[in-house]
């Protein structure tokens, strides 16, 4: 789910007043979208085989078909929150990977903390999917030096760091070593900022090679690199946890 996305949500539920409680508290959160509204069961499958589904607000006691055997039916069901009157189908419900268990009537503050389960749920897919795919991007993309009468083609993931020389800059790989003429200030430039970090007016450093850091230096191994003053904030804003 790419992180534009809201969350596509489907109520289905026999009783008229709790779907549109349900409908008025769906509305009410920004990052959730309702896909539709449902009575039955049989309904709820044929929306769910024409458009995606991210969470079903799905009610336990409904003719035809129980809600939890409703979802044992489905081959890749959608994150679920069961809502239902009766407590006892509470520990059925946590059985089948529910998000959560809401007790009719349903008090808004009570709805908001189901819904913050799946939004920090999808927050951290869509990191994930972020991150898998810069880390992509970064494996199938090369820069091209000029060294040794060559033109050298180095990925960017083979870049351990980058040491400014006056006119030159060190090119450090995991396995190799160069110099070529060129400013560390315009090589910067064409780094992908995600990726590279300058910490010093002579150091470049891919920041997924970091194994730790502190307010002076960073590691690379067993090399330590050092923190220009000028550089520092902007080098903790990048690597210090939140």
């Amino acid at each position: 789910m790419p992180i534009s996305n809201k969350i596509s949500c489907l109520i289905v539920d026999d009783e008229p007043p709790a779907l549109d409680v349900l409908k008025k508290y769906i509305e009410s959160i920004p990052s959730l979208q309702l896909a539709g509204c449902c009575t039955n069961a049989v309904d709820a499958l044929a929306l769910i085989q024409k458009q995606p589904i991210d969470l079903i607000f799905l009610d336990i006691q409904m003719p035809q078909i129980l809600g939890t055997d409703f979802v044992r039916t489905l081959a890749n069901p959608p994150k679920i929150i069961f809502t239902t009157a009766y407590r006892k189908y509470a520990v059925e419900g946590f059985d089948l990977n529910a998000v959560d268990y809401l007790l009719k009537p349903i008090p808004f503050e009570r709805f908001l903390k189901a819904v913050n389960k799946i939004m920090n749920v999808s927050v951290q897919q869509n990191i994930t999917e972020v991150v898998n795919k810069h880390e992509k991007e970064i494996a199938d993309s090369f820069i091209h030096f000029r060294a040794d009468r060559k033109i050298l083609k180095v990925a960017l993931d083979d870049i351990l760091y980058i040491e400014s020389l006056k006119d030159y800059i060190r090119v450090v790989t995991r396995s190799k070593t160069f110099l070529t003429k060129h400013s560390i200030s315009s090589l910067e430039e064409n780094l992908p900022a995600a990726a590279f970090i300058r910490i010093h007016r002579s150091y470049i450093i891919a920041i997924n090679k970091i194994d730790f850091f502190t307010n002076e230096l960073v590691g690379i191994g067993k090399l330590e690199l050092p923190i220009s003053r000028m550089y520092r904030h902007e080098v903790e804003k990048v690597l210090k946890p939140d």
